[in-house]
Formats: structure tokens, sequence, C-alpha cells
């Protein structure tokens, strides 16, 4: 499940997951970013897993669908939240993999810090 939250950033899409990912969880996410990157050059993503149990099947082709339509281009920076090993890796790797895009992750209990960070690629800076 994906829960929508506001962190007071113009630009970021940001939720919180727990348990079981759904197709309609990800249409959903899918077309808050959609509609942010209408208004905004460049957006920012913010995830808070909490707990995670896995996608379903359907849910991973609207990514991939997402991805070819829009690609992630137009994504500045993203903030992981999680205290699972195994997610913190595989962020490792996508912020590799993803040079035009800040991913970093943190801790469930850095989330100020996560904001911070993510507050340095909204529109209102011009750094």
């Amino acid at each position: 499940m994906l829960t929508a939250l506001d962190l007071g950033i113009a630009n970021a899409l940001a939720f919180r997951v727990s348990g079981s990912i759904t197709e309609s969880d990800v249409s959903e996410a899918l077309e808050a970013a959609r509609q942010l990157g209408k208004q905004y050059e460049n957006i920012t993503i913010y995830e808070e897993i909490e707990s995670f149990e896995g996608f379903e099947f359907a849910a991973i082709i609207e990514k991939f669908k997402y991805l070819y339509d829009t690609g992630v281009s137009n994504i500045s920076a993203a903030a992981i939240l999680t205290d699972k090993r195994w997610l913190q890796k595989i962020i490792r790797v996508e912020d590799k993999i993803f040079r035009n895009m800040n991913i970093r992750c943190f801790s469930l209990d850095q989330r100020e810090e996560a904001i911070q960070f993510l507050k340095h690629y909204a529109p209102e800076n011009t750094d």
C-alpha cells in the first residue's frame, strides 16, 4: 500500500510504503508524478518504506510503462528511507545506474535530513 505524504515541497512526490504494492497504488503514484512533471521541470521523490512485502506483477508492468513513456530524466533527486539492508544495497546500485538523478538512502529516523536533502532541489532554490 502507498500512502501519499505532504512534505511541504512543491515538486516532491512523497509516499509511505507498507505491505504489498498493487497496480492501483503504482498507477496513482505515477499519475501524480506525471502531473508534477507538467508543473515543474524537475521533480523529486520521497519514499518512506516501513514494511515491504512485494509488488503485484501488474504493478511492475505499470512502472515499466511509465519509464518507457516518460523516463526518469525529469527526476532530479530521490530520498528513500528504510532500515532494510537489502533495499539499501539496491538503492546504492540505482544511484550508480541513474547518474542524472541523486539518490540517497536514509534510515527511518532521518526523516528531517531526507526532507532537507530534497529541499535543495525545490524550484525556489537557485543553487
